[in-house]
């Protein structure tokens, strides 16, 4: 009989080493490797076909593969069908993530009591009873006659109910406590999760069936399990948002069917998580006085411009290191832009306790707050509030200069349709044609920016 092959796999990059080691020799984290305990690779019977993607294993030229444009069917939820890229497409594979109680089990038990409806969908949990789903659902006020539930952890029962049932539609309540009868460790290992995940993913791939699989989160804040988990599936989505804000927002990191880094935006009631139809006027509550440290910008978030407010708060410091705390926003890029002002505006702040923080928990990850930024930390310092009609965005150089940015247009829009009267924008993005309520200031450099105000 065949050994059992025993390797040690990085839960950070998911490489594959024949020793264990105490620091990862690719990613160089450290206590990375878990041992990984892989079943006898057995030869497959002469003249047996396989295939993956729905596909048969044949030769094929480009010109003869079918490009035709994947069908997709609402989840009758605006702005999951945003994240998603416009919908579910069949056969794919769907990883939801977040922090416990953030919404993932509810959010799902939504969407699957709506395309219930139209279609069979097979809910399969292995964390709860069919009772506790059940009265989740009753307590959410879902029709309970048409979702199909299904309590089980074993992958190979529930690849053969849903040939059974051959759903339209599963979900995988969660991936973590899913287990092979071909590896022999227990639960929610790193072997039991990435071979449970591979097998889901070939049923998805050959039956068209779309799959959800819920995924925990680690202390860190990332997919419990290994890394190569994102890589098999499809679409990664993660839920952010804390048990102390109402507001819920899914993100999506990685999209091969639409656009990366989408946003949807939900907030948390009795009777589940409901669309967020305008989010820029949630993360615009601002007071109703002017308050030096505020500063409005327009970020781009996968399809759509949102207006997010953003507070700096400049006090004295009395220690040797001054603190640079942000929330929301990469600190290496806050002390990047501290240098750029003391550099090319004379503004000098070596000496300064510094915070910033995002209002409403979004996180900004692109370079179109820098100039609001530098605006909001100027006005804290200085002691003297924005206007409250002022808006601000585009990338600052290391040189002073002022960058734009992608979709200066839209950005433009976005703030003249909730009232805003002026701009400071990068010459780059000045619009073309004048836009009505709008006064646009075009700058391309951080001095002729401070001077504007």
């Amino acid at each position: 009989m065949a050994k059992e092959k025993i390797s040690f796999l990085c839960t950070n990059c998911g490489n594959d080493f024949g020793r264990w080691h105490g620091q990862c020799p690719d990613c160089g984290e450290w206590d990375t490797l878990k041992e990984n305990r892989l079943p006898p690779v057995a030869v497959a019977a002469k003249g047996r076909r396989r295939g993956y993607a729905g596909e048969r294993s044949e030769v094929k030229t480009m010109a003869q593969v079918e490009t035709a444009s994947a069908p997709r069917f609402t989840t009758e939820l605006a702005e999951f069908d945003r994240v998603l890229g416009g919908g579910v497409v069949p056969g794919s594979v769907v990883l939801i993530g977040g922090d416990p109680g953030v919404g993932k089990s509810t959010i799902l038990l939504q969407v699957c009591s709506k395309l219930a409806a139209k279609m069979k969908v097979l809910y399969i949990t292995g964390e709860e009873s069919l009772q506790q789903i059940t009265m989740r659902a009753k307590r959410l006020g879902l029709p309970l006659n048409d979702l199909l539930l299904l309590a089980e952890t074993g992958v190979e029962e529930i690849c053969e109910t849903g040939l059974r049932e051959q759903p339209r539609v599963m979900v995988i309540d969660s991936i973590q406590t899913m287990q092979s009868d071909e590896v022999k460790s227990a639960p929610g290992s790193v072997s039991q999760v990435r071979e449970s995940a591979a097998i889901l993913t070939k049923f998805a791939k050959h039956s068209n069936t779309a799959i959800f699989l819920v995924g925990h989160v680690t202390k860190s804040g990332d997919l419990a399990g290994p890394r190569v988990l994102e890589h098999i599936i499809d679409v990664v989505c993660y839920i952010e948002g804390g048990t102390d804000s109402r507001f819920r927002v899914i993100r999506a990191f990685k999209n091969r069917y639409g656009a990366v880094n989408e946003l949807g935006v939900f907030a948390m009631t009795d009777t589940g998580l409901k669309e967020v139809k305008n989010p820029s006027a949630i993360f615009l509550s601002r007071q109703d006085t002017e308050m030096p440290g505020s500063a409005v910008m327009v970020i781009w978030e996968g399809s759509r411009p949102l207006l997010v407010e953003i507070q700096a708060l400049v006090d004295d410091s009395y220690g040797e290191n001054p603190r640079r705390v942000t929330l929301g926003l990469d600190s290496n890029r806050l002390a990047m832009l501290l240098a750029v002002i003391h550099r090319h505006a004379n503004i000098a702040t070596y000496n300064k306790d510094i915070f910033v923080n995002v209002v409403g928990g979004i996180r900004v990850m692109e370079t179109s707050a820098d100039l609001a930024l530098i605006l909001a930390v100027v006005s804290s310092l200085k002691d003297r509030p924005l206007p409250r009609d002022l808006v601000a965005f585009g990338e600052v150089g290391l040189a002073g200069e002022i960058r734009p940015v992608p979709g200066g247009q839209e950005r433009l829009r976005e703030a003249a349709k909730h009232g805003f009267k002026r701009a400071i924008v990068p010459k780059g993005n000045a619009p073309r044609q004048k836009i009505k309520g709008l006064e646009v200031i075009a700058v391309s450099k951080l001095s002729e920016a401070l001077e504007a105000l």
